[in-house]
């Protein structure tokens, strides 16, 4: 029939034209690096965390001294060496994509060398024993590695450095959490709304290829646990599943909030002496973490990934033990804290526990028995309200359950507690971004946050 595609010449087309073969090479390469740092990543945040343990272990009052101390540090340097690399990494990604961004500017937001300063950096703060995390730097990680593809690659590719920076983002989300299908569905929600049709297949076999490399290091895993819910039905998580949800979206969306706060910068005494010295409230910020550190016994120490899993097991063989609200309140605070100091770090990790805590509370308050199910509601329901990608938050929690008995929960839940969070707080990471691109028009000199000196900066 007339129209109908001509086989053997595709077939000929696509054989004959060596150079776009060379070009789907070096993208599949780089995206095999792209996986490779971030198991690098893993291990080098995995080993400061396992010091940090051991110096705790050794001396309960070392994380006073020590903490203030390499907080102040990470700072100091991050200003003076790689102010590009401040932040969670994601508001940074979403400005080098912005088409407003010239490209002469490309590179104080990503690139290769702001990569490896943001994983020695987020180390670093893992080290001091800092609350955050390492999956959304792992955005800008591999955003940089993968952009460094452009140079090898042929002027008539048809792959432009847009569609470099969404694969690689992405890719580093499904690397960090191990889950592919979360990364794909975060370059759509939170990325980008459009790849081209020439090139899109290429980019998501890239997204795939980086969390693949992962999943071969690390197992088809996750930190925080397998999440083993019961089957339920729909009504009997209706009340305790709702109070979850409007937790997670009130008490996420105040986090988001105090964030935004912290990035822009208010006019009271403490932002007006984080302005004038940086690097000393950084030491503040860190002596209070080391207080909330020696309170909770080292539970609020970096991801809280482990604390996760001791709630998990406790749910799931219906122990006691549990400190209501404690954690909680505990790991939002030290959270905030870590952000406000300056040190780079993310909010994905802390946020997944923060919520697991709050799905353990409402179990415990209502006597609930379905506390697994009530503890992934809160991951997804936490991790949808602060970042506002509702989707991506659904997606990433239901890689980490067995079974798809609740998808249809984690679904409601996220939805819930994202509109929930919209009527406290504007949108974490696209606002943070609109403000670095406002700061590119402005005369004055950027700081180490990305901001002109005059206003907060922290993503």
């Amino acid at each position: 029939m007339k129209g109908e595609p001509d086989f053997l010449k595709n077939v000929r087309d696509e054989m004959g034209d060596m150079r776009q073969w060379l070009d789907r090479v070096v993208v599949i390469g780089y995206a095999v690096l792209t996986g490779l740092a971030v198991v690098l990543f893993t291990l080098l945040a995995d080993a400061a965390v396992e010091l940090y343990s051991g110096l705790r272990g050794g001396w309960w009052w070392a994380p006073l001294l020590w903490t203030p101390a390499l907080t102040a540090l990470v700072v100091w340097a991050v200003r003076k060496w790689a102010p590009g690399a401040a932040g969670s990494g994601v508001p940074q990604v979403l400005t080098a994509l912005d088409p407003a961004t010239p490209l002469r500017e490309r590179s104080r937001f990503v690139s290769l060398r702001l990569s490896g300063a943001k994983i020695l950096a987020v180390s670093g703060g893992l080290l001091a024993g800092l609350s955050i995390g390492r999956q959304g730097p792992s955005v800008q990680v591999a955003a940089g590695i993968m952009l460094h593809a452009r140079r090898w690659l042929s002027p008539t590719s048809g792959i432009s450095d847009r569609e470099l920076l969404v694969a690689g983002g992405a890719a580093g989300i499904a690397a960090a959490f191990n889950t592919p299908l979360g990364g794909i569905v975060f370059a759509i929600e939170e990325l980008s709304r459009r790849l081209l049709d020439r090139s899109s297949g290429l980019m998501l076999a890239a997204i795939v290829i980086a969390g693949l490399v992962a999943v071969s290091a690390f197992g088809n895993l996750s930190y925080f646990g397998r999440v083993r819910a019961d089957e339920l039905s729909w009504w009997s998580l209706l009340l305790p599943g709702a109070v979850v949800a409007l937790g997670c979206g009130l008490l996420g969306g105040l986090l988001s909030r105090l964030m935004l706060a912290s990035f822009t910068g208010l006019p009271d005494r403490f932002c007006a002496y984080r302005r004038k010295r940086p690097v000393t409230f950084a030491a503040f910020c860190g002596f209070m973490v080391a207080l909330i550190v020696v309170v909770s016994d080292g539970a609020t120490v970096g991801v809280g990934h482990e604390h996760t899993r001791e709630l998990l097991d406790q749910a799931a063989n219906a122990e006691g033990g549990h400190q209501p609200f404690l954690f909680t309140g505990l790991k939002f605070v030290a959270s905030w804290l870590s952000a406000w100091s300056g040190v780079p770090g993310g909010i994905f990790g802390p946020s997944l526990s923060i919520g697991a805590g709050l799905g353990a509370d409402v179990a415990w308050l209502l006597s609930s028995p379905h506390g697994v199910a009530l503890i992934a509601l809160g991951m997804c329901g936490f991790l949808a309200a602060v970042t506002q990608t509702p989707i991506t938050a659904m997606i990433i929690v239901m890689e980490m359950t067995d079974g798809h008995n609740m998808v249809l929960s984690l679904m409601a839940c996220a939805l819930l507690a994202s509109l929930v969070s919209r009527m406290i707080s504007r949108p974490l990471y696209s606002t943070m971004s609109l403000l670095m691109m406002r700061s590119l028009r402005e005369p004055r000199p950027l700081d180490a946050t990305g901001l002109p000196p005059s206003t907060e900066g922290r993503g």
